[in-house]
């Protein structure tokens, strides 16, 4: 993992701010630049430059405010035109390209590394996500920092006078539920059940669906690590391997609402589930299966909006009738 710069952001932001000097103006205080003319003083941002201009968003992101960018090299960008079957950043529809910037922008905040180094978590961009809802990024400083899994800060909190900047080493793409799974290692063993129930015969498929930007939108209740564990134990077994497919299968099922339902929209009462029903308490945030077992959603960890769904972390498993 590549380790941030410090020295670099505090060399271009000094350079900055003496080729806004006027030498003939001794004792003027130098005007600070913004996003997008820091972003044009930077070589190496020039296809981000272009891209934003293509995509009208020049006056939103020069708007005096606080906003956090994160904005990919021009190399990341070469990456992100090869493996999307684009020869130039022009054909790229505007529309997409659009959101794309937008994945990048994490609005009304000037997030600076110190607040990310030795975290995780998520956050909300500006990007468009299903139902008038925004899609959530996460965030990893555990090892540098990382965007949605895919993307390095390669150069940290470059101030300008409307935000703060990172510079990142790749485009990072619209989420989907499964971006938000295999990025959080917190959900790995939801993951490995994942893929075992698509060893089964029929399967919905799981990976496939939850990879599928097209696909839903889901709402998913996703059991962490520990929520498995404790299933196991409760079960008597000691590998997920040790269940049937066809019950896991069963299990999944229970822990997804075929609509996209925020936590803000969850109402209490009987909640129908792919596989069965389910009794939620708005109030409580609890969900009691049709076991009277009772399950926790951790508020912490709501509303993490893909572009396929969104994800509720809870702390048990839900069971389906017994």
């Amino acid at each position: 993992m590549k380790k941030l710069n410090f020295l670099k952001p505090l060399v271009i932001v000094f350079a900055l701010i003496l080729s806004s000097c006027n030498s003939d103006d001794e004792g003027t205080t130098p005007q600070e630049l913004n996003i997008v003319e820091t972003a044009q003083s930077v070589s190496d941002l020039s296809i981000l430059v272009e891209a934003v201009i293509q995509a009208d968003l020049v006056d939103a992101l020069s708007a005096a405010g606080d906003r956090t960018v994160l904005a990919p090299t021009n190399a990341a960008f070469t990456s992100f035109l090869s493996d999307n079957g684009f020869s130039s950043l022009s054909e790229v529809p505007d529309d997409v390209l659009t959101q794309i910037l937008l994945n990048h922008v994490i609005p009304s905040v000037n997030i600076e590394s110190s607040a990310l180094i030795g975290n995780t978590g998520y956050t909300t961009t500006m990007a468009d996500g299903p139902s008038s809802t925004n899609l959530s990024i996460f965030y990893d400083g555990t090892s540098g920092v990382t965007f949605n899994g895919m993307a390095t800060v390669t150069t940290a909190d470059v101030s300008t006078s409307n935000g703060v900047v990172h510079i990142i080493d790749e485009v990072i793409t619209l989420p989907t539920i499964a971006t938000f799974a295999t990025t959080n290692s917190a959900l790995s063993t939801l993951v490995s059940v994942l893929a075992y129930a698509d060893t089964g015969s029929p399967t919905v498929p799981y990976i496939e669906t939850v990879s599928d930007s097209e696909a839903g939108p889901f709402t998913v209740f996703s059991p962490t690590n520990d929520a498995f564990t404790n299933l196991l134990e409760e079960l008597g077994v000691d590998e997920l391997t040790d269940i049937d497919k066809d019950t896991v299968d069963a299990v999944l099922l229970n822990h997804i609402v075929n609509a996209n339902v925020q936590s803000s929209q969850l109402t209490s009462g009987t909640v129908t589930t792919l596989g069965g029903d389910v009794t939620v308490d708005a109030t409580a945030f609890t969900i009691t299966d049709m076991n009277d077992r009772v399950s926790n959603i951790i508020t912490s960890l709501v509303d993490i909006q893909a572009t396929n769904g969104v994800v509720h972390f809870i702390d048990k498993v839900i069971l389906p009738a017994q």
